[in-house]
């Protein structure tokens, strides 16, 4: 854990997110064989590939919340149109497009924990069995009633795994502590029609 840290320290931490691609030190531990890779590995296969991360840190500070949704898109090199693909995006400087929800649905999220995470701390929520689908904004809050709603608690350390178009939410903390979270996509395959993942 102190290595992971090392290798974040130099991102920005006045964001509540700060998306991160090329940085040499982090990939150690996101490759399949690493200690964070091999876990979404064991699931997916040898030949995943994380294709996107972003640091996530709550406190005091900045106590904000967000709301019911899907993660829909994907981060790639660079905008190419290709069939199913779209809206396209910038975020950070970063091309984003939402890709054919099948994609998604083969896709794996980790959650790697900086920082213990309690009920009063913000714990990300997950609506249980709200992957199997895209589901409209209008139909998130009775989608979410039906399925249920389970908060990730963590200790620093832990590292919760989920599928990526999983419907989630996460609340201001009641008690607010620094919760610093590394969120990483893991896919296995190359993308249609010369488009290519930015990577990790």
């Amino acid at each position: 854990m102190a290595a992971l840290e090392s290798a974040l320290d130099a991102q920005s931490q006045d964001h509540a997110g700060v998306r991160l691609s090329g940085i040499p030190k982090l990939r150690p531990f996101l490759r399949p064989v690493g200690p964070v890779g091999r876990i979404p590995a064991s699931v997916l296969g040898p030949e995943c590939l994380p294709v996107r991360a972003i640091l996530f840190d709550k406190s005091a500070d900045q106590n904000w919340s967000l709301g019911w949704h899907q993660d829909r898109t994907i981060v790639v090199k660079q905008r190419i149109d290709v069939k199913r693909f779209g809206p396209w995006g910038i975020k950070s400087g970063m091309v984003h497009v939402e890709p054919p929800f099948d994609l998604l649905a083969r896709m794996l999220t980790v959650r790697v924990h900086l920082d213990s995470v309690s009920l009063t701390n913000a714990p990300l929520l997950v609506a249980p069995g709200s992957d199997i689908r895209r589901i409209p904004t209008p139909e998130i809050h009775d989608f979410v009633h039906q399925c249920g709603v389970i908060p990730c608690l963590a200790a620093a350390g832990d590292i919760w795994l989920y599928a990526t178009p999983i419907l989630h939410a996460s609340d201001a903390a009641g008690e607010p502590l620094h919760r610093r979270v590394l969120q990483v996509d893991y896919a296995v395959g190359q993308l249609p029609g010369g488009l290519e993942w930015l990577g990790v």
